[in-house]
């Protein structure tokens, strides 16, 4: 048992549940911020429903944040909304801005006094190789670059208060988003793996362990930064 408290937004599947559960086997006690509930139970998990596209929606859920002990904010949830740039809106933009950005800042501005007051705190984004750039992403790819300026500066403003904030930065992982684009066990998934320098597609383990690594006390001498897990995708270019 520990006396960590982590908030995680979309704990109920794919990256941020295999995260939940492997930080309630550390002890923590784990908050999912996500439209359902994950598919199972655990003592000291609890999820409070809320849509983060909604921003009134979010403010009231974070209202409740305060004086819950938190230590650690993961901010993993997110969407792609897939569109050439010709089909592309400024609506895409604005509703991922909120999800991706928006969310966030009002979910670290609930939570950040307990922070400072403790003189410890985790901040933690799942961003994206996208923001690097990929062909159908003017909205993902703008929003998901957005996370990587605001972590750096919230890392300059937090990092007197004992407070770390980073960027796990994945590529094409095995999740319910990435086959909503890419079919599930197609020639185009297995094509895909192929031109990923490592030789496979990334796994939602992959993922968690970079998030582990961030979360882990120990490690308060890194902040600011973006950890691409990404199979060396990173390095040259791919697209879905």
């Amino acid at each position: 048992m520990t006396d960590h408290t982590a908030v995680i937004t979309g704990a109920s599947k794919g990256i941020g549940l295999d995260l939940a559960q492997r930080l309630l086997d550390q002890g923590y006690r784990v908050i999912n911020l996500s439209r359902n509930a994950p598919g199972f139970t655990h003592d000291r998990l609890e999820t409070m429903p809320v849509d983060l596209l909604d921003a009134q929606a979010v403010a009231e859920v974070a209202a409740q944040l305060p004086g819950r002990g938190v230590t650690h904010l993961i901010h993993n949830a997110g969407l792609i909304w897939p569109n050439l740039v010709e089909e592309a809106s400024p609506a895409d933009i604005t509703g991922l801005a909120q999800l991706h950005l928006g969310a966030a800042l009002t979910l670290l501005q609930a939570v950040v006094p307990g922070m400072k007051e403790r003189g410890f705190g985790r901040v933690l984004f799942n961003g994206s190789r996208a923001a690097l750039g990929v062909p159908t992403r003017t909205a993902y790819s703008a929003t998901k670059a957005g996370m990587i300026g605001m972590a750096r500066t919230w890392a300059l403003e937090l990092a007197p208060h004992g407070i770390t904030v980073n960027v796990v930065a994945p590529g094409p992982i095995q999740t319910d988003n990435f086959w909503g684009i890419v079919p599930k066990g197609s020639d185009r998934e297995a094509e895909l793996a192929t031109r990923i320098p490592v030789g496979r597609l990334g796994t939602t383990r992959d993922v968690s362990n970079a998030f582990l690594f961030f979360c882990a006390p120990e490690n308060s001498f890194v902040t600011g930064q973006v950890l691409y897990v990404c199979g060396g995708a990173s390095v040259g270019t791919i697209s879905l």
